[in-house]
């Protein structure tokens, strides 16, 4: 298996971002990638909410989700879209990642279930659930790679979610991210490392790097392997970059520490 991850620095132009990472993604399949991911939000970032009213569509009549389908197909790949921003017909939006297969069609969607609500200083705080409708399903993927688990960023906090998906028969984990600079900075690697580990999976994290606007995000795509050992960091400049990934890993990790076998029920805590 063969990875191409695309990094890319996203602009409130849905038009630039799809012109961008299709040359992007165009240079991972010349270089060999038939598992190509792109970043949370590919579509639009930093833009303000009334551009976003303006600039976003449903699912059934966004051109960049088109776009992306027919590019799969022409390059005869699997293509792993982060996320669009979409609206919904309650007029607030879905964060949804994409398993587009080869031929075009979509293979599995997945809306992000966990909302980025938070206060991370007097400046800076994200409150998705204003916007964003949150998911509420799990969702896995049937590739001739490996059963793909799909999720977004935020998610990568809540660690039953990726167990879950594991012992559903996920070998791949998808984790598409616009994470911040500060938290990223503190605990991107340390999150992917542990998810992988835990589930025995490759664990794929395409990143926004740079600024947006207001907005600033930290880069670092990575690609870790099932024994939590750190393939590829992308560093923080856009760009496409390749790995390859050697699916017996899977099998070798979870060989030697079989801990998804090892669950079992017990009484949650509660004060004496």
């Amino acid at each position: 298996m063969r990875v191409g991850v695309v990094q890319l620095q996203g602009c409130d132009d849905p038009q630039r971002n799809l012109s961008v990472t299709s040359d992007l993604i165009k240079g991972a399949a010349s270089a060999g990638a038939n598992l190509i991911a792109t970043p949370e939000v590919s579509n639009l970032i930093g833009a303000s909410k009334s551009q976003q009213s303006s600039l976003l569509r449903s699912e059934t009549d966004d051109p960049s989700l088109k776009a992306y389908q027919s590019l799969a197909s022409d390059l005869s790949i699997w293509l792993s879209l982060g996320s669009l921003s979409l609206l919904c017909d309650n007029g607030q939006l879905a964060n949804r990642s994409f398993m587009i297969a080869p031929d075009g069609s979509i293979r599995a969607r997945y809306d992000k279930i966990h909302m980025f609500d938070v206060q991370l200083s007097d400046t800076e705080s994200y409150s998705e659930s204003d916007q964003y409708r949150a998911g509420n399903s799990a969702v896995t993927a049937q590739t001739e790679l490996g059963i793909i688990g799909l999720t977004i960023c935020y998610d990568i906090r809540f660690p039953q979610l990726y167990r879950d998906l594991a012992q559903a028969g996920a070998t791949i984990l998808m984790v598409p991210c616009a994470f911040t600079k500060s938290t990223g900075a503190a605990h991107l690697e340390t999150l992917l490392r542990a998810r992988a580990i835990e589930t025995g999976c490759f664990v794929i994290a395409a990143c926004q790097t740079g600024t947006h606007g207001k907005r600033e995000t930290y880069g670092h795509s990575m690609v870790v392997d099932p024994w939590g050992t750190v393939l590829l960091d992308a560093g923080i400049e856009p760009g496409f970059f390749i790995v390859d990934c050697d699916p017996n890993a899977v099998t070798l990790a979870r060989g030697k520490i079989p801990s998804l076998r090892h669950d079992r029920e017990y009484k949650k805590p509660k004060h004496a």
